[in-house]
């Protein structure tokens, strides 16, 4: 059973989230020949303030 995890900068809508479930469970099952049913993907939305490059917070780079 594949499992995918997907990390992001929040603020993706449930639309965005669900055609990128879609698509990956698509590529998976391609790849590896399994059917939908096994793969499960996990999307954890990471707050701007959690996550920082370059020695500064994502929220202090816009």
């Amino acid at each position: 059973m594949p499992i995918v995890r997907v990390d992001m900068l929040e603020g993706r809508t449930t639309e965005q989230k669900r055609v990128l479930v879609e698509k990956i469970t698509e590529a998976v099952c391609t790849s590896v020949g399994v059917p939908p049913e096994r793969v499960t993907v996990v999307i954890q939305d990471v707050p701007k303030t959690n996550l920082g490059s370059a020695g500064k917070l994502r929220i202090d780079m816009e």
